[in-house]
């Protein structure tokens, strides 16, 4: 497994090695110890996730969970293709409110580390998107929160525009990171 480092600290890019011939591939999507080793610290995720967007231009995000909720996860696209989105959202750290995207497709099996205290959301490339993540803490509905997807401050270059993005009703209506932040 390759782990590629960004530009904010903790979050991860991992190509792992796929193995094809003509029967199809093989690739080992999660080892403990590896993946430990690469961090520099041990996640023990508890909760997989997936989710199904039948078409492009769905976006699902801002979203996270606050305080001692708050989980780290490990996403990838089964088929499909998205673009992942980590923001960080730790009010000490030097990329506060800033991002790192990535696209993920069933073809490239690329995988995405986000940590912990980021609001994560993705833009869905192509129709009939499979996405799944593991998670580090189980999901605590009193603790969710979310960011506008389109904040100006983030300023995320999404691949749809306003008029083709589809959003559920909750995402619609998240508050800015700066009005998030003034009710902290």
């Amino acid at each position: 497994m390759n782990f590629i480092k960004t530009d904010i600290e903790g979050v991860a890019i991992l190509e792992p090695k796929v193995f094809g011939d003509r029967r199809g591939y093989f690739f080992e999507c999660f080892e403990q110890r590896e993946f430990d080793a690469a961090l520099g610290f041990h996640v023990e995720f508890v909760q997989d996730n997936q989710s199904m967007s039948a078409e492009k231009g769905v976006i699902r995000g801002l979203h996270f969970q606050k305080g001692d909720s708050s989980q780290a996860k490990l996403v990838r696209v089964i088929s499909g293709a998205v673009m992942d989105v980590a923001v960080d959202m730790r009010t000490d750290s030097p990329t506060f409110g800033k991002f790192v995207s990535v696209v993920l497709t069933g073809e490239n099996k690329r995988m995405f580390f986000i940590p912990r205290h980021f609001a994560h959301g993705f833009a869905v490339l192509e129709p009939n998107s499979v996405f799944t993540y593991k998670c580090d803490n189980y999901y605590d509905p009193s603790s969710e929160g979310g960011i506008i997807w389109n904040d100006p401050d983030i300023a995320i270059p999404w691949p749809v525009t306003s008029e083709e993005v589809i959003l559920s009703d909750r995402d619609k209506f998240w508050p800015s990171m700066k009005d998030l932040s003034k009710n902290r």
